[in-house]
């Protein structure tokens, strides 16, 4: 498997590399003393983190209306706040912690007594996500990637505002100007099997959101006192509609706020832009770096067919 190794025992990932670049400082991990309780949440980006931080921050807090999602569950491999900053806050956290990360698994120092969530959520959707987030990003958002001590490679631009001339950049160019995308998906679905890992789907979310929160639910060993409560607090209106407590900084990096980070919260906006050879060169792609039974996971999800 690319970029992908082992221990003897063929259960536990091996971290066999670092990553960083202008978001990301993947050594931030060598500072976390686990828990035993620990959940991680693992995303490409843009691929329903945010969304799963306020499902599992409602499950472990049993549908508290007033819980700060984005305060308490922070990006550990982000490279601000300062490690300094960032490592006491996670390790002073006396409730069930749940952190979040974008890397792939061998960049990233795994334990078997972490609970693992990978979200996928396919690539096109993905990349109509995180046009609007990097387009509507200020110069707070600018200055802090570019400026913060530590910064690895290029420093971050201001993107086309076509999303159609953005998705074929990032596809032409492994994921630019973020990191690599194929690398990310392929490295969580080969541990699939795992006892502590846990793969779940944006579509899968959007078709059955109830059924789903209960598998999660399952998965962490939470039974919630009210499912209804915790199915409001998920929906994307109410998240909307309380969006400074789900997004980072309240929505300080982004121009109009918290609300523009929650944009849109649906599939398919790439739908009649991308053309039919935009779209099989994306397709083909896909099989190619992934195998057929990942490449139709990340396009469909679970509930459609494929096997997770």
């Amino acid at each position: 498997m690319k970029n992908h190794e082992y221990n003897a025992a063929h259960k536990r990932p091996i971290k066999t590399r670092d990553i960083h670049n202008h978001h990301i400082d993947s050594t931030f991990w060598e500072d976390v003393s686990f828990r035993p309780d620990d959940i991680v949440i693992a995303t490409y980006a843009k691929s329903g983190t945010t969304w799963m931080q306020q499902i599992v921050g409602q499950l472990i807090f049993d549908g508290r209306a007033d819980v700060a999602t984005a305060e308490l569950s922070p990006w550990v491999d982000l490279r601000i706040p300062p490690r300094e900053v960032k490592m006491p806050e996670i390790e002073a956290q006396t409730n069930r912690r749940f952190l979040k990360t974008h890397l792939p698994v061998d960049a990233l120092i795994f334990s078997d007594q972490v609970k693992y969530i990978y979200i996928g959520r396919d690539g096109r959707d993905v990349m109509w996500s995180m046009h609007n987030h990097h387009l509507n990003a200020n110069q707070l958002w600018y200055d802090a990637l570019n400026q913060t001590p530590g910064r690895v490679g290029p420093e971050i631009e201001r993107p086309s505002p076509d999303p159609v001339e953005y998705f074929r950049h990032w596809l032409a160019n492994d994921g630019a100007p973020f990191w690599p995308f194929w690398e990310n998906v392929r490295s969580w679905w080969a541990i699939r099997d795992l006892p502590n890992v846990l793969m779940v789907h944006f579509a899968d979310l959007k078709a059955d959101m109830s059924g789903e929160i209960r598998r999660i639910a399952e998965f962490l060993d939470i039974e919630p006192s009210d499912w209804n409560v915790i199915e409001e607090h998920c929906s994307f209106d109410w998240m909307k509609a309380n969006a400074p407590a789900c997004v980072p900084l309240g929505g300080a990096f982004w121009e109009g706020g918290a609300r523009t980070f929650l944009h849109k919260g649906v599939n398919g906006r790439w739908q009649g832009m991308l053309t039919e050879a935009d779209n099989r060169a994306y397709e083909e792609r896909a099989v190619t770096e992934l195998g057929e039974d990942c490449a139709a996971w990340l396009r469909k999800g679970r509930l459609s067919g494929s096997s997770a």
